[in-house]
């Protein structure tokens, strides 16, 4: 079966600095895939190479099998970070969908009936069809990635790519934007998203790809997230924890803790550190203040 989109032998920079080398993975239709690696391991510019924003250097990226250029671009439906979005900007929810609208049908000078009610129909979808009259600003970190969401899916796209959606929410609403992206991938629609949080991704996500400017590993969680893969990718000792059919990802302790750190003096207040006789007086101390507090907080 032709994959939906084909990542093949990809290199990409920025000027002499490499993002991406040799860079090859594919995603069938109906699968729902996380991109995981540290800050800087070339997410985001890969997001943008599937998006066709970027070009590789060198190697090709396809959509059905054709390379991805600009009269694609209305296939793929894009949720950006909420960091990135201009919140003071003056406009409503309603048209901020309507937007994504405009990359299937074509700029016009307004925006019919019909459009609205199609733009009402994919908020109700998303349960904030009430939000429709109200500006961005005034809605909650979860609102704004359900009104971006809906910008996406309007266009109706074959393919739904999200950098970070679950990024500066909390964490009911993280799995509550996860669990939405479950059920529209359980409705046919391709997925493929970047996320930080790989606790996450172990429970929500049944494809991961590691990658650090390559691929590392790709595959299901539970033969990905292992000590090796995940130390590979993010450079530094990983721990994966399995428990009752869970995955627990963490970074490996250090020797030391937050004990083993000198606290700061605390200047005044001698007698407060200093010891006591047992009749409650001050004995006179020669240990310095420092190392007096030091044993108090041991």
């Amino acid at each position: 079966m032709q994959p939906l989109v084909e990542v093949r032998n990809v290199t990409f920079g920025y000027d002499a600095t490499p993002a991406l080398r040799d860079v090859s993975l594919h995603l069938h239709r109906g699968q729902l895939a996380a991109l995981v690696g540290p800050s800087g391991a070339g997410k985001t510019s890969l997001l943008k190479l599937v998006l066709g924003v970027l070009q590789p250097t060198q190697g090709v990226v396809l959509l059905d099998g054709a390379p991805i250029d600009g009269r694609q671009s209305g296939r793929i439906g894009y949720v950006p970070q909420l960091e990135t979005v201009d919140w003071n900007f003056p406009v409503t929810v309603e048209q901020v969908v309507l937007m994504g609208r405009v990359r299937r049908a074509g700029w016009g000078p307004w925006h019919g009936a019909a459009a609205r009610r199609e733009a009402r129909n994919v908020l109700a979808r998303l349960e904030i069809d009430h939000l429709a009259g109200r500006h961005i600003r005034a809605l909650s970190g979860g609102q704004q990635q359900r009104v971006f969401l809906a910008r996406a899916l309007i266009a109706q796209p074959d393919l739904l790519v999200l950098d970070e959606p679950t990024s500066g929410v909390d964490l009911r609403t993280a799995e509550n934007i996860l669990h939405l992206l479950a059920e529209l991938n359980r409705q046919g629609m391709t997925i493929l998203m970047t996320t930080h949080d790989l606790n996450a991704a172990a429970a929500h996500v049944p494809w991961i790809i590691c990658l650090n400017r390559t691929v590392i590993a790709e595959g299901a969680p539970e033969d990905i997230f292992t000590d090796a893969i995940l130390s590979r990718t993010y450079g530094s000792e990983m721990l994966v924890i399995r428990q009752a059919g869970l995955l627990l990802v963490t970074q490996k302790p250090h020797l030391h803790t937050h004990r083993d750190i000198l606290p700061a003096p605390v200047l005044g207040h001698r007698n407060e550190v200093a010891g006591r006789s047992e009749s409650g007086d001050a004995e006179p101390s020669d240990v310095p203040i420092e190392e007096s507090i030091y044993a108090v907080v041991r």
